[in-house]
């Protein structure tokens, strides 16, 4: 007759060899998942490599034409020849790349609020303080709110720890929730503004398409000739109080096809109707653009890159001055 005990003893020993499996079943599922995992991780970090360095090549090939662009007519930049906004699609290994040139210098220049020659010795800029305020103005922007953020900006910028009437400096900023300092220097990327104060999200939002950081601290180099008239604002900026969003579309909109051949013809057409500009404004506006803005976007096998890059072509030759990546570089 058998031994119930033994067949107790069996038993036991079944579950505990179905425990074992079932155990070593999850470790190896985990493992393999890990493996999978790992490998996933590497084939997409070696496909981002490979879209950005495509994205690289696009830029660099980008510059050399924006060379050659400069170079076949040095006085004189306009949209003749379609290269402004026009996306380039090229075929690359596995996928597409896409490259668009702008006008890098068509934007309020943040660093134009102050003047100086080294970091140490930035001073406001009126003029361009009054430009940033009108910009604003020109979008929407309530007086009393765009005369604060042009003030901070200013401040932010600006070397000494004085602050301008409604603007800021340390003693602010050290009493926000997360305590920081004003940069007291040019800034290096338009994002920058977020950290000012009188620049409200609603403020950012609304200003970022208009506005960009260039490596100088010069007055906003507007090319009247390669201004779009959907543009206005950045031409009607120059003039605080004496031109209106509408009249400067619709002075746009008057350009000749082969674009204006002198600043001076430029603003004859503007005296016509009884608007000068302040003394330098006049001179402001310029017939050549001197940075340009290129952006190439990448799609390899599903993975995509997007580089931004602003060129300098203010001399021969042209070179890459800044570099970003991610959609909302």
């Amino acid at each position: 007759m058998p031994d119930p005990r033994r067949r107790h003893e069996e038993g036991a020993a079944l579950l505990t060899v179905l425990l074992l499996v079932a155990v070593m079943a999850v470790v190896a599922s985990t493992a393999l998942e890990r493996v999978a995992l790992a490998t996933r991780m590497t084939g997409n970090g070696g496909a981002v490599d490979q879209a950005r360095a495509f994205a690289d090549a696009g830029a660099e090939v980008a510059r050399l034409r924006i060379g050659d662009l400069v170079a076949s007519n040095p006085t004189k930049m306009t949209l003749q020849g379609g290269w402004m906004g026009t996306p380039q699609t090229v075929p690359v290994p596995g996928g597409l790349a896409s490259v668009q040139v702008t006008d890098g210098g068509n934007c309020f220049n943040l660093n134009s609020v102050v003047t100086g020659e080294s970091e140490a010795a930035l001073k406001v800029r009126p003029v361009g303080v009054a430009q940033f305020q009108a910009l604003l103005e020109a979008l929407g922007v309530d007086a009393r709110q765009a005369q604060r953020a042009a003030s901070g900006l200013a401040d932010w910028i600006d070397s000494d720890s004085v602050p301008q009437p409604g603007g800021a400096e340390d003693e602010t900023y050290a009493q926000a929730e997360r305590p920081y300092r004003a940069a007291n220097r040019l800034m290096a990327d338009a994002s920058e503004l977020r950290a000012v104060a009188g620049i409200t999200p609603a403020i950012y939002d609304l200003a970022r398409p208009w506005v960009c950081a260039l490596p100088v601290a010069d007055l906003s180099p507007i090319n009247i000739n390669t201004l779009l008239p959907d543009q206005a604002p950045l031409f009607a900026m120059l003039l605080p109080g004496k031109l209106s969003v509408g009249q400067a579309r619709q002075y746009l909109a008057q350009r000749p096809a082969e674009g204006y051949g002198s600043v001076p013809q430029f603003w004859a057409m503007t005296a016509r109707g009884g608007i000068v500009p302040e003394a330098g404004v006049d001179q402001q506006v310029k017939l050549t653009t001197g940075f340009f803005g290129v952006t190439v976007s990448v799609d390899v096998g599903g993975t995509q890159a997007v580089e931004r890059a602003t060129i300098d072509a203010r001399e021969s030759p042209a070179r890459i001055v800044r570099r970003s990546w991610g959609a909302g570089a």
